[in-house]
């Protein structure tokens, strides 16, 4: 659905044939494989084949069309919120896009509809159970929730996988140990609590780091190795090496 290969398949459609003239449509990168587009290129199509042709990017088109009406539709009636909207898009994996569709379903009033982000992303969908006992692991599987916006949110949490931030940390952190599926919706879940913290406080997203579990691991051992010294009589002080 490039441009160079909209240009050849209108050519074809108009009834040209030579796969020289055809290759010319090739735009930037494409024209280094001229050769390649030629052998390509050659072969035979007929009039019905044509027609076909004609009558499907006429039909893209006007989808396209109808896509670009309806992007100006809700561009103009998220107007009013458009502070929101690049509050959300802040946050990585979170597109312009992404961030109408939350507003869609979760709605402009959101302390209204949700007291705490925990019921939010309960009503979503994305907390995973954790239901243990006698040393037994039964299913911990998420709910159902509101699978527009569950699905939309997993698919961001995707985008973020090998990004150098903390979302991106979490998601390479929890597939280690679990797998892909629990990564994304974990990663899911921290977005959606996040939204919820934006639109709530008003704030945009500061990310905490590639190396925010690193350094919540090295606090952890550092205060351990601190209590259990202090516990065997040691008086202790930290001092940082340059």
């Amino acid at each position: 659905m490039g441009l160079s290969s909209r240009d050849m398949l209108r050519a074809i459609a108009d009834g040209e044939d030579d796969p020289e003239k055809l290759a010319s449509f090739a735009r930037r990168t494409l024209k280094r494989k001229k050769e390649e587009l030629e052998l390509a290129l050659q072969g035979y199509v007929n009039s019905h084949q044509r027609l076909m042709i004609k009558t499907i990017l006429t039909h893209i088109d006007f989808l396209s069309e109808q896509v670009e009406l309806l992007d100006q539709e809700v561009a103009a009636r998220i107007e009013s919120f458009h502070e929101d909207v690049e509050r959300l898009d802040s946050i990585p994996g979170i597109a312009t896009r992404m961030a109408e569709q939350i507003l869609a379903e979760i709605g402009t009033d959101i302390k209204k509809q949700f007291p705490s982000a925990a019921h939010l992303c309960s009503w979503a969908g994305l907390v995973p159970g954790h239901n243990e006992s006698a040393g037994k692991k039964k299913s911990a599987k998420t709910t159902n929730g509101n699978k527009y916006l569950k699905s939309a949110l997993v698919e961001a949490a995707h985008s973020v996988a090998a990004s150098k931030n903390y979302l991106g940390a979490m998601y390479r952190r929890t597939a280690a140990r679990k797998g892909k599926k629990r990564a994304a919706i974990n990663v899911a879940h921290a977005m959606l609590r996040i939204a919820y913290y934006l639109l709530t406080r008003k704030e945009m997203y500061v990310d905490l780091g590639e190396d925010y579990f690193d350094r919540q691991k090295q606090q952890s051992i550092v205060k351990y190795a601190v209590r259990r010294l202090e516990c065997l009589g040691y008086s202790v002080t930290i001092a940082s090496t340059p």
